[in-house]
């Protein structure tokens, strides 16, 4: 496998520094050492030819998927399904759609990904866990950050976040919100909050490390989100030792479990500040989070992510 050669087609680049991002920088790291990697925007007639192409997400990396497969039907293409393409493109568009049958094999990132879709195609389907590093918790002193990390935009749905710090009740809380705005609209709302309450601050896009940084110091983080693939802040939060407060959708329950206590009805920000006020009050009920996070964190190591990664491209490229 050490000459072969891998492109990972990825939407987004580090400029926008999202999951599919660090889906796609992380994996060239897990692989570098047994192949060539290269990661680009697309792949078209002409241009390298892989010995195995990656795709992330069904919808905008169609093009790409069915260039590939098209000029060499021999070749192996790995569809990873990474959010809005699972939970909505693959039921409203027939690209999204065609992209699951082109694919020599698909990756979900949770196993709740394996009910959105049809029985006939689970066989070749695989689930991989994302990862990251564990960092060193450092348990927070007041003020008791909480953060949600995440671009504004609606599917991650920023305003109930914002909403809910209007309705917090314990002193010396602070809602800390990560991410640049995609939507315009969600900017002002979050500068409006900020002027409005002094319980939210908006920090706007940081840099990843600087992030986690951040997150490893919070009291607690927020996934407010209407739809996640397999969250990478998630993942972050357990492996620094934070608690999550998420939003109760499939992407986020295949990720904390079914029984994980620390869930909210997505949209509903008195639930979430209930849930924030409960967790800075309630010592039994933070630990608790704190336990049940602690007992995730194996899945999300990084040797698991490359263990199985590498042997699913391993049994692709000599297939």
């Amino acid at each position: 496998m050490a000459s072969a050669h891998i492109h990972i087609v990825s939407p987004a680049s580090a400029r926008e520094n999202n999951g599919n991002w660090q889906t796609a920088s992380r994996w060239q790291r897990h692989l570098a050492r047994d192949c060539r990697v290269t990661i680009g925007p697309g792949w078209q007639a002409g241009d390298p030819v892989p010995d195995l192409l990656i795709a992330l997400h069904a919808r905008r990396s169609a093009a790409a998927l069915a260039a590939f497969t098209d000029a060499h039907p021999d070749r192996p293409a790995l569809l990873v399904l990474t959010g809005t393409d699972l939970y909505r493109d693959i039921h409203e568009d027939d690209t999204a759609r065609a992209s699951l049958e082109r694919a020599t094999a698909l990756v979900v990132l949770q196993p709740r990904g394996l009910d959105e879709l049809p029985a006939a195609l689970r066989p070749k389907t695989h689930v991989i866990y994302q990862s990251a590093p564990r960092l060193r918790p450092a348990r927070p002193r007041a003020p008791l950050d909480v953060a949600m990390i995440g671009h504004l935009r609606a599917e991650k749905d920023p305003q109930t976040f914002m909403d809910a710090a209007r309705l917090i009740h314990t002193p010396g809380v602070r809602l800390l919100h990560i991410g640049a705005a995609l939507d315009p609209a969600l900017g002002q709302r979050a500068r409006a909050t900020q002027d409005a309450t002094r319980a939210y601050r908006w920090l706007g896009a940081l840099p990843h490390m600087a992030t986690r940084r951040r997150l490893r110091r919070c009291h607690a983080m927020v996934i407010a989100s209407r739809m996640e693939g397999g969250a990478n802040v998630i993942i972050e939060a357990v492996t620094s030792g934070v608690p999550v407060l998420a939003s109760r959708i499939a992407g986020n329950v295949g990720m904390l479990g079914d029984d994980y206590a620390g869930y909210f009805a997505p949209g509903n920000a008195a639930a979430l500040a209930a849930l924030i006020d409960r967790s800075a009050r309630d010592v039994g009920f933070i630990m608790r989070l704190r336990r049940q996070c602690a007992a995730r964190a194996r899945l999300f190591a990084p040797g698991a992510e490359r263990a199985h990664l590498l042997e699913l491209v391993d049994n692709l490229l000599f297939r």
